[in-house]
């Protein structure tokens, strides 16, 4: 049976690094169940020539199973194993703009842009599109998504991307830098910022976005939607309809102030979670994906699935989702919880 080696991409923050070895391998063996039907085995971590791969067995691999694993989050080159030899597999990824869209803003506390793509991933896979990945636009909503790194990634996976949060100063700064970048970029698109009001009272701020992935996309009418709403994430179903997104994606923050203005959830993000994920699980498609993470030294797994369920949501919690788990720093180890929300029947 053939040997196929993926090399993983060097991680710049040097603790993601001593993680992403082991953390491809829990994504990859997600993906073989979602969306390559079972038929790689032998998942394991090697080294070849002293530099870390992680390596897999398939009898059948074809074109489209190497276009899935081009966009593991920290794929870098994919071989097949002959011997002593590597002979190189092309890799598509699905990106439609430059990588500096993710790289590019730097801020204290900005999760890992490879840890987003990880999250994304592994919570699209799960979700009953996961085969569509590669072929339809997806839409996607970050109901704490800060400065937007979330947003991003599905930009640059061609899904529309609508986002939550409740600091001004991140909508704002997040507002500052996708403009920007989109005149830089030369990307054609409209953008424009104004007030939410619901019964006579403002609620919020938001801020649409249509851009093109290339010109003559956004002169047929093609463009892609990019949203951000300034408000409190428990009243997400005041901003979205039911039932409109292919999968939700979250970093629990570790300081939970702008998730919400209600006291007892800043202090708590589990607290936060539980009030919020009901109205987070209605705006999910039936089949859609919930993949939050979060800092396990404040919320138990079992506590925050338990959370997750009561939304209405049936937790994934068996093989490879129990292997995300990995330290930040000494204060917080991160870790992935993901649940679907059930199909019609």
């Amino acid at each position: 049976m053939p040997t196929y080696a993926l090399l993983v991409r060097p991680a710049m923050n040097r603790v993601y690094a001593e993680s992403a070895v082991a953390l491809t391998t829990a994504e990859l063996a997600v993906f073989d169940r979602a969306v390559l039907d079972g038929r790689i085995s032998g998942i394991d971590q090697t080294r070849i020539g002293g530099v870390p791969y992680v390596t897999f067995d398939a009898e059948s691999f074809d074109k489209r199973d190497a276009d899935y694993l081009a966009n593991l989050s920290s794929a870098y080159a994919l071989f097949e194993v002959h011997g002593d030899l590597l002979a190189p597999i092309e890799l598509r990824p699905l990106d439609r703009f430059d990588d500096d869209l993710l790289t590019i803003q730097k801020y204290a506390g900005k999760t890992n842009e490879h840890f987003t793509k990880l999250l994304l991933n592994v919570t699209l896979a799960s979700s009953a599109f996961g085969q569509q990945m590669l072929d339809r636009r997806l839409r996607v909503l970050d109901p704490l998504c800060g400065r937007g790194t979330t947003l991003n990634q599905a930009l640059m996976y061609g899904y529309d991307a609508e986002g939550i949060d409740i600091d001004g100063k991140d909508f704002e700064a997040y507002g500052a830098f996708i403009r920007t970048w989109l005149k830089r970029k030369r990307v054609k698109h409209h953008a424009e910022t104004g007030r939410v009001r619901r019964d006579g009272k403002l609620i919020g701020r938001e801020l649409r976005v249509s851009l093109g992935v290339n010109k003559e996309s956004y002169k047929a009418g093609d463009a892609l939607t990019l949203g951000y709403v300034n408000a409190d994430t428990t009243r997400a179903g005041d901003f979205h309809r039911r039932d409109s997104f292919d999968v939700v994606v979250a970093d629990a923050p570790y300081g939970v102030q702008h998730g919400s203005r209600a006291a007892d959830l800043r202090r708590s993000p589990l607290e936060l979670i539980r009030a919020a994920a009901p109205g987070w699980a209605t705006l999910l498609r039936p089949g859609g994906a919930l993949g939050l993470s979060w800092n396990t030294n404040v919320a138990t797994r079992a506590d925050l699935l338990a959370a997750l369920a009561d939304a209405g949501l049936e937790p994934l919690d068996d093989g490879p989702y129990r292997d995300f788990a990995h330290r930040v720093d000494q204060a917080i180890v991160r870790d992935i919880a993901v649940a679907r929300r059930p199909q019609r029947r």
